[in-house]
């Protein structure tokens, strides 16, 4: 055996890993997993998108359910939902004997409250009388609220994303770091800031389009024009109005799906995200809350909106805890996933992240990156389906048989926050520039082209697309059946013109 190997032997799990094995909890594993070694020295390591990290001895932080509970703390990061469900399983004794061995100290004040807000109990412990109030989260480790709410009782300055029924929470990364250093709505300006208010106006409505038609088409529905105008009508009152609310919720689904489909409440049966892989045989790849924990569940998510709105919470980080919080939470049959993508630009326009009078069309590049965004759903159904016990009948219809709405309410956003910055940086460099590009470029074609033949807008708008779609070139068919009135030298001139403009290339936006 080589010394790597005897190491490795003689490792103990600490922290959330300690108690996940001590309770036998049945849980979607922490972020970061703990160790720690007899010999050797700190390491870490990166395993299946969790970090492993391995302590020399003499971090080992005891025995006691305390000790693991306070390592964890300062080490693992705070984990609601590991702790909800611990809480579940232990006495209440084995938690007030570590509070009353360390009254004051901030680890233990922070459990103590982290008890009482998990499980609604409350311990037989007096209130504090004195010290100073610590933060109940790290904000250089987490996203959190500014200006806390001040719990007197632990003396604790709850400064969580959420309450009980729904506390999303965010980990700050690297990767957060390097997007706030980017200051992408900064970019944003500067590059709009270089084209006419004229352009811009007539670019939102390309973009409104381009968002709706992207986010029916990443559900495989191609919208009639009535129900697209609908949407797109939706998408300009996004800076006006907050429609997370419940009434609004349900007035959005009613808007946007199929009369024969409108709900006058969130549902009430059992559904999942799924597809038909045989007769009578479906593949589930994700479960929905049971319907019995919904309202709590969608109360939740609303008044963590609140909070989050008043609560200086990025705007990026706000959007994606509510919007992918909501589709989640599937609170209707249909339509949920275009409410989820509608609430995105929801939050990020009220909040002014998104310039006055400019639409990113995220969904568009959703739909051109299908598997990040699949990723960024995934990151928790595939966790969540380990945990989900259920059967389904000869019709499809499912019924989940365990607890589960711990799950639901306390999820780590991060990997879904991350993604959505990624989806913003690419949005704004590619589908937001290319647009803006492609309409100047029409405008300084359109302007040539009058000066070489006064044609009728129409019939240079037709010119323009047909060359777009050929290469740069008008076809002898569409010239004989739309423009035999031209000469050979004014089309050869007008082909320059679009040539010039756009090189010799078909443009995905025409």
């Amino acid at each position: 055996m080589t010394e790597n190997d005897q190491d490795k032997s003689i490792r103990r799990l600490a922290g959330y890993a300690a108690v996940i094995e001590r309770y036998d909890l049945d849980v979607i594993p922490n972020w970061h997993r703990s160790l720690v070694a007899a010999t050797g020295t700190h390491r870490l390591d990166s395993i299946g998108g969790a970090i492993e990290e391995v302590y020399p001895s003499k971090y080992w932080p005891g025995d006691t359910l305390g000790d693991h509970l306070e390592f964890a703390l300062k080490y693992d990061g705070t984990n609601l939902a590991i702790l909800a469900k611990l809480f579940q399983e232990i006495e209440e004794k084995d938690i007030l004997a570590y509070v009353r061995s360390k009254p004051t100290g901030k680890y233990a004040r922070r459990l103590w409250f982290l008890y009482e807000f998990l499980t609604g109990k409350r311990l037989p412990l007096d209130d504090l009388k004195r010290g100073n109030y610590i933060d109940l989260l790290e904000p250089d480790k987490c996203y959190t609220l500014t200006p806390p709410r001040q719990v007197r009782r632990q003396r604790v300055n709850d400064n969580l994303l959420g309450d009980s029924r729904f506390c999303p929470m965010v980990r700050r990364t690297d990767a957060f770091r390097d997007f706030e250093m980017a200051d992408l709505p900064e970019r944003c300006r500067q590059m709009v800031s270089t084209y006419s208010p004229e352009l811009l106006k007539r670019a939102l409505r390309y973009l409104y389009t381009k968002e709706t038609k992207s986010s029916f088409e990443i559900e495989n529905i191609r919208p009639t024009s009535t129900r697209t105008e609908r949407f797109v009508a939706l998408l300009q009152l996004a800076e006006q109005e907050d429609f997370c609310r419940k009434e609004q919720l349900i007035e959005l689904q009613n808007r946007i799906v199929d009369p024969r489909f409108h709900e006058s409440d969130y549902r009430l049966s059992q559904n999942y995200v799924g597809e038909t892989v045989a007769l009578q045989k479906e593949k589930i790849h994700f479960a929905c809350p049971k319907p019995e924990d919904l309202a709590d569940l969608m109360e939740g998510l609303t008044a963590a909106h609140k909070l989050m709105d008043a609560g200086n919470v990025s705007a990026v980080i706000h959007a994606a805890a509510v919007a992918y919080g909501f589709v989640f939470m599937h609170p209707f049959e249909d339509g949920n996933g275009r409410i989820h993508r509608f609430l995105l630009h929801n939050i990020l326009a009220r909040r002014g992240f998104t310039p006055e009078g400019i639409m990113f069309p995220i969904s568009a590049c959703m739909l051109k990156n299908p598997a990040d965004y699949d990723a960024s759903l995934e990151a928790f159904s595939r966790k969540l389906m380990l945990l989900v016990e259920y059967s389904s009948d000869a019709e499809g219809r499912m019924t989940v048989h365990n607890d589960t709405a711990i799950w639901y309410r306390y999820i780590d956003m991060t990997p879904q926050a991350e993604a959505l910055f990624r989806f913003i940086d690419q949005t704004i460099d590619m589908e937001l520039a290319s647009e803006l590009a492609f309409l100047a470029s029409y405008d300084e074609t359109k302007r040539a082209i009058q000066e070489i033949v006064d044609m009728p807008d129409r019939q240079i708008d037709l010119f323009i697309r047909f060359c777009l779609q050929n290469n740069g070139r008008l076809s002898a068919r569409r010239r004989a059946s739309h423009f035999y009135s031209l000469s050979d030298e004014e089309i050869v001139r007008m082909e320059q013109a679009v040539q010039s403009a756009y090189g010799n290339s078909t443009s995905s936006n025409g």
